[in-house]
């Protein structure tokens, strides 16, 4: 018994140790990171049982994505962005009120040393498969009223139907969109709005509305109640 408890606390002790990093950043993300994410483009041209696969979302075209100084903050500290993970049917599990999120079988991520998270973002921001899909875009940040940006949201478009516009209001099954404008580049969140398959061929976002004033409205939305976080 006492051996069984020395091999656990040195297991607790060795999951709870710091990242480290090698000189060779591309290298130590690939090990680092590969076995939950995707790292190239290649998984865009598998069988949809890809998706069924993923314990996380794909990073191959984090440069085109995410703003920097939000990824360098996140990997020292990261929090659950998406309720239910990145595949919701795989966490969740019979209730007497229904489906609900199974959290025994969510990973929580592992957190970077300042210079660790600044070295793998540096490296991730290099990723960037889709810039003709951003460049592409003619979307100008704006403003919207929050109430009517709120209804459109929820009401009108059904985002709120997978997605969180505030803490414990909104969907699971996709990410959180509070905090999206402070994670998210805006030439990004409009075109994956717009055109999501483009961006992910296994993506369960359905598509709908990309006539510009539409996206803008959304987009607009997402950076109202972003500020205010």
């Amino acid at each position: 018994m006492k051996q069984f408890l020395a091999l656990s606390a040195l297991a607790l002790s060795a999951a709870a140790m710091p990242l480290t990093a090698s000189a060779d950043t591309a290298a130590d993300v690939q090990q680092q990171c590969a076995a939950c994410h995707a790292l190239t483009h290649d998984y865009a041209t598998q069988d949809i049982v890809e998706r069924d696969a993923r314990k996380a979302p794909p990073l191959d075209y984090a440069g085109n994505k995410f703003n920097r100084d939000w990824l360098v903050g996140w990997l020292q500290n990261p929090t659950r962005i998406r309720p239910a993970g990145a595949f919701p049917p795989a966490h969740v599990k019979p209730s007497a009120d229904g489906d609900v999120i199974d959290e025994s079988t969510l990973e929580a991520h592992v957190k970077l040393s300042e210079e660790q998270a600044t070295a793998f973002a540096d490296y991730l921001m290099t990723l960037q498969p889709l810039t003709q899909l951003i460049e592409a875009t003619t979307y100008e940040p704006g403003t919207i009223a929050e109430r009517m940006g709120k209804m459109n949201f929820g009401k009108f478009k059904g985002c709120d139907a997978c997605h969180q516009d505030s803490p414990k209001s909104g969907g699971l099954s996709g990410p959180e969109l509070y905090t999206a404008w402070q994670r998210l580049q805006p030439a990004f969140i409009a075109s994956y709005i717009a055109d999501p398959v483009s961006w992910d061929p296994h993506t369960m976002m359905p598509e709908g509305d990309a006539k510009a004033d539409a996206v803008a409205k959304l987009a607009n939305y997402l950076k109202v109640i972003g500020e205010k976080q």
